[in-house]
């Protein structure tokens, strides 16, 4: 009976981690390809400049084809010390998001003044030679958005030296369009608050995929020890 459950562990934890590899394998290629075709895109924040789309999703994608290779080896080798080298590895990762997400609802407030702060402070490279990724990402997320500055459109003056912003704070854009300011009615709001509002109206994607990842963390953590347990007891028994 012990034999069957172990037989029956072995290959749910392998094609498990399997598909867990292969999700990281994907997700490891599309950062790739971002990082290659869209390398010119950095991110808007100066404080954190490898923080990019194209860096996260090589660096999580990194990480679970690593857990995903040691819970199949663990699996199909029945390797107790792999299997518990894979429980800690995903515990630690499970508790760290859970840490995070915490840490991030009770300083929600602080970190979004450090935020906006971090942007405008960013809005000076603009422009300036060797910040070309930050310059496009400001002029894809104004287009995108139509939208203009963190705060509003003056956020642009300090940076400019004059009553001018980019062309791609334009709601008809045309070359030149943000040195002429006759009327701020051609110009678009903040960005800082669409974005917020955008991410508020895809809340609920965001938290279920959230919940699915945590899911699948709960689901390999109990899988992975059960599996230990069984290994175990077999061990104990034929001592």
């Amino acid at each position: 009976m012990a034999q069957s459950c172990i037989y029956c562990l072995k290959y749910l934890m392998f094609i498990f981690n399997l598909v867990f590899w292969l999700g990281g394998c994907g997700i490891l290629g599309v950062g790739i390809w971002l990082s290659v075709t869209q390398g010119n895109f950095a991110t808007l924040s100066p404080a954190f400049p490898l923080l990019t789309a194209a860096n996260l999703l090589i660096a999580g994608g990194t990480i679970m084809m690593i857990v995903g290779f040691l819970g199949c080896l663990g699996a199909i080798k029945e390797n107790r010390a792999l299997l518990l080298t894979f429980f800690i590895l995903l515990l630690i990762i499970f508790t760290l998001q859970l840490i995070g997400g915490i840490l991030f609802i009770v300083y929600e407030d602080v970190i979004d003044s450090y935020a906006q702060k971090d942007l405008i402070h960013g809005l000076k490279l603009y422009g300036q030679q060797g910040n070309v990724g930050l310059t496009n990402a400001w002029n894809i997320v104004q287009t995108d958005f139509h939208c203009c500055g963190v705060g509003n459109y003056t956020d642009w003056f300090d940076v400019f030296k004059k009553k001018q912003v980019p062309d791609s704070c334009c709601l008809e854009y045309s070359n030149g369009c943000g040195s002429i300011l006759t009327s701020i009615t051609n110009i678009n709001s903040g960005c800082y608050d669409k974005v917020k509002v955008w991410l508020q109206e895809h809340l609920m994607v965001v938290g279920i995929f959230g919940l699915c990842i945590a899911l699948i963390q709960v689901l390999g953590m109990a899988f992975a020890m059960i599996m230990y347990c069984q290994l175990r007891s077999e061990s104990k028994f034929y001592d």
